[in-house]
């Protein structure tokens, strides 16, 4: 509104609110602009300690971050996925569950399941 109009309520409850908005966002730039400043990485080792990198180390990391694109399943190691997926786990499940009644384990007679 122009210097000296009368403003409506409506009116100054938004620029109210406008002020409120921007001195809140303002607070929060100044924040996130403090927290960016951080030295990233000058901790306790730095460049000054020439380390060299491992080639063989650096190529296992790579071959980890890509092993989700390069494994497949087929007929040669399907058997040891379901080995490893079912058989071993239910295996274990079957004799601790086993231990647990020949013992008369607390925690098996409160499970409700004796």
């Amino acid at each position: 509104p122009a210097a000296g109009a009368p403003t409506t309520i409506k009116q100054r409850h938004t620029m109210i609110g406008n002020l409120v908005a921007r001195s809140g966002l303002r607070a929060a730039t100044q924040t996130v602009a403090r927290t960016q400043r951080r030295k990233m990485g000058d901790g306790p080792f730095t460049d000054a300690m020439h380390v060299k990198k491992n080639k063989y180390v650096e190529e296992w990391n790579g071959r980890r971050e890509i092993t989700e694109k390069a494994f497949e399943v087929g007929p040669n190691n399907l058997p040891a996925i379901f080995f490893c997926v079912f058989v071993f786990p239910f295996t274990v499940y079957t004799f601790t569950r086993r231990e647990l009644i020949i013992k008369g384990d607390p925690r098996y007679k409160k499970s409700g399941l004796a």
